[in-house]
């Protein structure tokens, strides 16, 4: 859980640190919605965690 926050946040981190060029360039803007689709998994994840 704390993993797939992690990722999806250096995921969006890296989007805006290289100028939108990585981690994927022919996503363009959808890789905010990666990066957010990965915090919102690994969110989830919390609701089962105990």
């Amino acid at each position: 859980m704390l993993g797939l926050m992690i990722l999806g946040l250096l995921w969006v981190v890296t989007f805006y640190i290289t100028k939108q060029q990585y981690p994927i360039e022919a996503l363009g803007r959808w890789n905010l919605g990666v990066g957010f689709a990965l915090m919102l998994a690994g969110f989830g994840m919390t609701t089962n965690w105990r």
